[in-house]
């Protein structure tokens, strides 16, 4: 799939920490607990550390005790792609990736029974975002 932003991996990954580089170009996944976004109270817009894509606000992220942070929906549908994920054995997840570049943000889970609007639980990973807090 073309993206809007387009890098060589070498590009990536002298713009990005090894550990950025490792979940956003090669989908893995950062230490549970690790982000402190998981918690973090600040009102704004959470953006791809890749590229600045706007993806989600801090409004609709919830507390879901699931070491990472946790939205219920992103900005906009447009913001984010959904691949099938069956990388785990014996089982079928979605990936979530900015739209914008490509990059690994983590799953969406639905039907767990979280008391959202929608029950979905984007699980991203904190080292895949950016926040901007809102002004006041």
């Amino acid at each position: 799939m073309a993206y809007d932003v387009e890098k060589t991996e070498e590009e990536w990954k002298a713009e990005l920490s090894p550990a950025e580089y490792d979940v956003l170009r090669k989908a893995g996944t950062e230490r549970p607990f690790s982000s402190s976004y998981e918690t973090d109270p600040t009102v704004g817009v959470y953006g791809c550390r890749a590229c600045g894509a706007e993806l989600f606000r801090s409004e609709t992220k919830f507390d879901a005790h699931c070491s990472w942070p946790a939205f219920y929906e992103p900005l906009a549908e447009d913001r984010v792609e959904y691949i099938e994920d069956r990388s785990m054995f014996g089982g079928v997840r979605t990936e979530v990736r900015c739209a914008r570049c490509g990059s690994h943000l983590g799953h969406v889970f639905k039907g767990e029974g979280f008391g959202t609007p929608t029950d979905e639980r984007f699980c991203i990973n904190g080292i895949a975002l950016t926040l901007e807090p809102k002004n006041s």
